[in-house]
């Protein structure tokens, strides 16, 4: 479900029509609609008894606010479902009527939720689809103090067209100190000599350390808090490293940190910090694998996600000497078991999620979400915003595959960039369309190319009110062309969409184009499916469903025989093949659905058969 802003029309006010709403033009984007304001006569205002004057037009237990303009508006009510630090709480108030009701039953949130605008969690307050219901259309805003959002059900608040924010910044500097606190405990053996001491065994041999000067770091996800924990471990004398496709290049210069591939990174370093979020790709990708391409010693901090780790994987190797020590502070289970052999290793240490847990970051998080909050009150746009509003219905029908198509498109080219390109520099979308460009609202679909290219490798949200901001934030320059068809008859609003990644290595050279060494994916809508349609140079016809995989050929007859005949004997079941070529008998790319995700031994049989140049699987 695709998800996207109010901003493209503007909220109905007090008085107006809703013929008019849909036909206004919004002035400048918003989030939800600011609250309605009501007009009164000065002599109103100057009543010994101004709340009784507006009684008649306002609903019990509501307090007015003014503002310089004479207007009165209601204000806000702001349900506190969590402690919040004071902090928060005076901003929250300076705009707000606030209750703090902490420690609820979800049946007394039920019973509360629909006298409130705005709600306020942490972890432990489920806002369930039955909570956004019971508000009967009142609660506009939801807002996670925090960064995940898993405790709030993002397509009923989008469905019900409540704004979820998130506090995602200000736990940046907290994660990091303790990442660095763990590197130098660990490398020091403070918690195993403190816990001996206490038990009365004064073992100084036993505990010498290892140095950090002139150590390699590699910081595994460059984001926010890697990229903190370089500095700091700059400042300690480490030579620094890291590994992020989308780690801007000059970024990770001026903090004088190398970006390389994958392996590069786990091969050269004696300390690997972790900061990658936990997504399908990096699902347990520090695997047995893994661990046997690093340097035998290697030590290994991580304030991400538990679950980027093999936990299994890395007691074995923590037994075999491969890696001498571990700092955890991020479990795939939490609490962990009590017996579990990784927590009780004589060679780990550990804490209970402490990444966040200082003052000051608790502090910073309840201020980042109080003013997220009352900025979305107002309706002003949140950078912070994890969802929106639904688009009108007849906005979505029509551009609903091409949207699909938008994120598809980003999704396969980001795939195709090589882990030493150092990040993706340039993004540009090319819409060939044959309408007016003043008919043709091309917002939400940059957006879907940004979710598809930005998603994949991050736990970023992307939409319509967010993905400016997050291509402005991860170093991505997305530019937008529209070429004119001509096609008066044409009814769809798009003949096609064309993705180009500009400045970057491929994992596969045939999607690179001729001239402008450009990564190029074009795509088209077919009887209402995605299909892609150039990769690179080469013309192709594939409906974007499942799995593909590509694969660069020289073009001679019996290559879709012998594909599709290892294919079937791994009982990989082809839902469709095609084939482009720039000149008979020269190259070719040859296009293959397939149902499920083959093994690697099938795609390297693949890779053997003499013509095949290259390939590469793309999931969709």
């Amino acid at each position: 479900m695709v998800a996207a802003s109010s901003a493209i029309l503007s909220s109905p006010r007090a008085g107006s029509s809703p013929a008019a709403a849909r036909v206004r033009a919004a002035p400048a984007p918003s989030l939800v609609a600011p609250l309605p304001r009501l007009r009164v006569r000065s002599a109103v205002v100057s009543s010994s008894s101004p709340a009784a004057a507006v009684a008649a037009s306002e609903p019990a237990g509501r307090i007015l606010g003014a503002g310089s303009d004479g207007v009165l508006w209601p204000k806000p009510a702001v349900l506190v479902a969590e402690k919040l630090s004071e902090a928060g709480l005076a901003v929250l108030r300076q705009f707000a009527d606030v209750e703090c009701a902490y420690g609820m039953s979800p049946a007394e949130l039920l019973a509360k939720v629909a006298q409130f605008d705005a709600l306020i969690v942490r972890s432990g307050t489920k806002v369930t689809r039955e909570v956004l219901e019971a508000s009967r259309g009142r609660l506009r805003v939801v807002g996670r103090a925090g960064v995940g959002i898993d405790n709030v059900d993002l397509q009923a608040a989008t469905e019900a067209g409540c704004l979820v924010v998130n506090a995602p910044t200000a736990n940046t500097v907290a994660a990091a100190e303790h990442g660095i606190a763990l590197l130098a405990s660990m490398a020091r053996n403070v918690s195993q000599a403190d816990a001996a001491l206490k038990a009365g065994k004064w073992q100084r041999s036993k505990y010498v350390g290892v140095s950090l000067v002139g150590k390699t770091l590699a910081v595994m996800g460059f984001g926010k808090v890697g990229s903190e924990v370089a500095r700091r471990a700059k400042g300690l004398g480490m030579l620094v490293i890291a590994h992020d496709p989308y780690a801007p290049a000059d970024r990770a210069r001026a903090i004088g940190a190398e970006l390389v591939s994958f392996d590069e990174a786990i091969g050269r370093a004696d300390f690997i910090s972790l900061h990658m979020p936990l997504t399908q790709a990096t699902s347990k990708v520090f695997n047995d694998e893994s661990f046997a391409k690093m340097k035998t010693g290697v030590r290994i901090i991580n304030v991400a996600r538990g679950g980027v780790i093999d936990e299994d994987a890395l007691v074995r190797a923590l037994d075999s000497g491969k890696v001498a020590q571990a700092a955890l502070d991020v479990f795939i289970e939490e609490p962990p078991a009590k017996d579990s052999k990784l927590v009780l290793h004589e060679n780990v240490t550990v804490t209970p999620h402490l990444g966040a847990s200082t003052v000051e970051a608790q502090e910073g998080v309840a201020i980042e979400i109080a003013e997220a909050v009352v900025g979305a009150l107002r309706g002003e746009l949140a950078a912070t915003a994890v969802n929106a509003p639904m688009v009108p219905a007849e906005v979505m029908s029509e551009l609903a595959p091409y949207v699909s198509l938008a994120e598809k498109l980003g999704r396969l080219a980001v795939q195709l960039v090589a882990g030493e390109s150092g990040g993706i520099k340039g993004v540009k979308v090319v819409y060939t369309s044959a309408r007016d460009p003043d008919d043709l609202d091309t917002r939400l679909l940059r957006a879907m190319v940004t979710k598809g290219i930005v998603e994949p490798v991050s736990s970023t949200f992307v939409n319509l009110v967010n993905a400016d901001y997050t291509a402005k934030q991860r170093g991505l320059r997305i530019t937008e062309e529209r070429v004119s068809h001509e096609s008066p008859a044409a009814e769809a609003p798009l003949e096609s969409i064309q993705v180009r990644l500009s400045h970057v290595q491929s994992k596969f050279a045939g999607a690179i184009s001729d001239g402008a060494g450009d990564i190029v994916l074009e795509g088209r809508v077919k009887y209402g499916v995605p299909h892609l349609t150039v990769v690179g140079p080469y013309e192709v016809d594939v409906s974007l469903e499942g799995n593909l995989i590509l694969c660069r050929q020289v073009d001679q007859p019996g290559m879709i025989g012998k594909v599709g005949n290892i294919l079937g004997q791994r009982n990989v079941n082809v839902s469709f093949m095609s084939v482009g070529r720039t000149f008979r008998g020269k190259q070719a790319i040859m296009a293959i659905g397939v149902d499920e995700e083959p093994d690697k031994d099938t795609l390297e049989n693949i890779g053997k058969i003499p013509a095949i140049e290259e390939f590469v699987f793309l999931q969709l």
